[in-house]
């Protein structure tokens, strides 16, 4: 039987996991899209339940294409969604980041997907940083939301390793040979305050990025630490 109202029960738990409220409270998040749901599959990722455009030929609850496109958070619509319950980790390394205000969705789902993409084992959600499991968060990871383990930590000395924080006026500048050895994670902060001073001088080394310009963006800057650091050998 095809769905054709967006107030549909089945539906309108996909509306309430639009907002951080209804996340925090059910466990759960949504992923639109074919791709990010195949990356789910790949990763033995299995829905808690899916929805799928009428006629389309995917498997999942039918949907009328007017009532999908009504709770579906892309402004272009989807031809499918599903639910997952979320997945919260223990920080580990040997390679881990940490975010510390940084509250763009995008750049956590971005900062997501780079590590993945240089094998880091954890990202771990600080005070002030955004919701991975969010929408927009989900969808800039880019699948990688299903690779790699996220956590959440408020000190320093709940992280592994040696912490080394990026910070714009650091004399010691991000250099392959420079990096310590074994474990360590890259604490990243917001784009504007960047991290505050206490949590510099917590830190176990600091270390900058040399640019042009005033600022740069937080999922940009901790994408060309991890690609500094994975390079020390």
């Amino acid at each position: 039987m095809t769905i054709h109202n967006p107030q549909h029960p089945n539906l309108n738990q996909v509306t309430l996991l639009r907002t951080r409220r209804g996340r925090d409270r059910s466990g759960r998040f949504v992923a639109e899209g074919e791709d990010l749901i195949a990356a789910a599959a790949a990763n033995g990722w299995q829905p808690v339940d899916s929805f799928v455009a009428e006629g389309s030929g995917l498997i999942g609850t039918e949907v009328s294409e007017e009532a999908l496109a009504e709770v579906s958070a892309l402004g272009s619509g989807t031809r499918a969604l599903a639910i997952y319950e979320q997945r919260w980790a223990e920080p580990a390394g040997p390679l881990a980041l940490w975010l510390h205000g940084v509250g763009d969705p995008g750049n956590v789902g971005t900062i997501i997907r780079s590590a993945h993409a240089f094998g880091a084992a954890s990202v771990i959600l600080g005070p002030g940083s955004a919701d991975p499991f969010g929408p927009k968060a989900v969808r800039a990871s880019m699948g990688a939301i299903f690779s790699v383990a996220v956590a959440r930590a408020d000190r320093l000395d709940e992280l592994p390793g040696t912490t080394v924080a990026l910070a714009a006026s650091a004399e010691v500048e991000l250099d392959g040979a420079l990096w310590p050895e074994g474990e360590l994670t890259l604490l990243i902060g917001a784009e504007r305050e960047g991290l505050p001073e206490s949590v510099t001088a917590a830190a176990d080394e600091v270390r900058s990025i040399a640019i042009a310009g005033d600022s740069l963006n937080a999922a940009m800057a901790a994408t060309i630490a991890l690609y500094s650091c994975t390079r020390k050998l």
